[in-house]
């Protein structure tokens, strides 16, 4: 037997043994069993435009689907995003497809519209349209809404799998519940405190809470529109804040401005509290529960000063 035939006998006899030995070894704890790990063949290859729904898809669909969100980063400006070819390439292999919608991810819209996947559209699910807040993924009738349709997607695929996923679906909506409890309370507590917000990004949370939003109306109206406010819309809402007429100002870090600045240094003035609601979810949360609920302890807060 020559040399070059030695070592490959060798080396094949290395590998061998170490199969032999792994299998005979009790499996650690890092190390996901055969049960909890599912076969790239049985899961649902799910996409989602944003982290807010992909977080939402995988509580709804635990090791039975593959999900990855496209959007998960709170320092990029989600309006203005442009996707990659390889964005798109994945809404084309997925089954499910998950968009925001009412024109806040159009390049998604379109970019599931021309694939297989079961499309769902957040903002559809909740009676909302292009024109409308956007953000709302803050709507608890819409996570509601969006969330027996993700389910009924997944049952679609996975008929086999029903019982599952309805008992996931249950677990995640007595989380809802309790939060939609906690927004009932909050609402009960005060009569309606008014706050004052840079753009639109907590509206729907706001409302829930019971809040009334007393930013100027120009100023709102220049901000939907994504246009400049005219200098009499920013001394009004600049005195707003100065006076203290607004108990708490509600910021969107993810489109930061000279504008936010300013309306910020003048809130200051005012000792009134400024709340940052980002629209992606950070990634020190595991889910919308768990992030709401650290927006509303905060306004919560805001409103005890």
């Amino acid at each position: 037997m020559n040399t070059w035939i030695r070592r490959a006998f060798a080396a094949l006899t290395a590998i061998v043994l170490a199969a032999s030995v792994a299998a005979c070894s009790g499996q650690s704890e890092d190390t996901p069993s055969a049960s909890s790990t599912a076969d790239k063949d049985s899961v649902i290859t799910v996409i989602a435009a944003s982290n807010q729904w992909g977080s939402l898809a995988k509580e709804l669909g635990g090791s039975y689907v593959d999900v990855t969100s496209i959007l998960n980063n709170t320092s990029t400006d989600a309006h203005d995003y442009e996707p990659t070819s390889n964005d798109i390439s994945k809404f084309q292999h997925a089954q499910v497809a998950i968009v925001n919608g009412a024109g806040y991810d159009e390049w998604a819209v379109k970019a599931a519209e021309q694939s297989k996947a079961i499309v769902i559209d957040a903002a559809n699910e909740g009676g909302k349209k292009t024109g409308d807040n956007p953000h709302v993924w803050f709507s608890s009738d819409v996570r509601v809404k969006t969330a027996d349709a993700i389910t009924a997607a997944y049952e679609k695929i996975m008929p086999e799998h029903k019982a599952q996923f309805q008992a996931l679906n249950e677990k995640w909506q007595a989380a809802e519940d309790k939060l939609e409890e906690q927004l009932a309370t909050v609402a009960q507590a005060d009569d309606a405190m008014p706050y004052a917000a840079t753009e639109s990004v907590g509206e729907y949370l706001a409302d829930d809470m019971g809040l009334k939003d007393v930013t100027p109306k120009g100023y709102k109206q220049a901000a939907a529109n994504e246009s400049e406010p005219t200098p009499s819309d920013i001394k009004q809402f600049t005195d707003l804040l100065k006076k203290g007429d607004a108990k708490m100002l509600i910021i969107n870090s993810q489109e930061p401005s000279d504008m936010t600045d300013q309306l910020i240094s003048a809130a200051d003035s005012g000792n009134v509290p400024v709340v940052d609601m980002t629209e992606q979810m950070p990634s020190n949360y595991k889910g919308l529960h768990e992030w709401i609920t650290e927006i509303i302890d905060q306004m919560q807060a805001t409103q005890k000063k």
